[in-house]
């Protein structure tokens, strides 16, 4: 994952410590995974007894990095250097498939 000092993103509408240049526009990243015959027993199985599922878990927390890099990516490719208003979104495809969207504003921003 990149650090914020490499690359600034943030969820409000500016980046503490950083002054905005220029706004290049709306940027995302996407990725589409599908639990594996593996996740789907084990978590099914823990589901009968309650808590949290672990094997979901980390499918999701691996689902949002990589739509988070995706979303870098994009915004590199606009000339930008950093991220605001960061949100994700996430959608069933299927009983078995998960669309992740990361997305926000491209900026160009220079350190205070």
């Amino acid at each position: 994952m990149v650090s914020i000092e490499e690359f600034p993103i943030s969820t409000a509408n500016d980046i503490p410590g950083y002054k905005i240049i220029e706004t290049k526009g709306f940027a995302y990243g996407l990725t589409v995974r599908s639990r594996g015959a593996g996740g789907q027993i084990a978590g099914g199985l823990r589901s009968l007894v309650g808590g949290e599922i672990k094997e979901y878990v980390q499918i999701m927390e691996e689902s949002r990095n990589e739509a988070v890099e995706r979303l870098i990516e994009h915004t590199k490719k606009m000339g930008a250097n950093g991220l605001i208003a960061v949100r994700y979104d996430s959608n069933d495809i299927s009983n078995v498939m998960q669309e992740i969207l990361a997305y926000g504003t491209a900026v160009v921003v220079e350190k205070l």
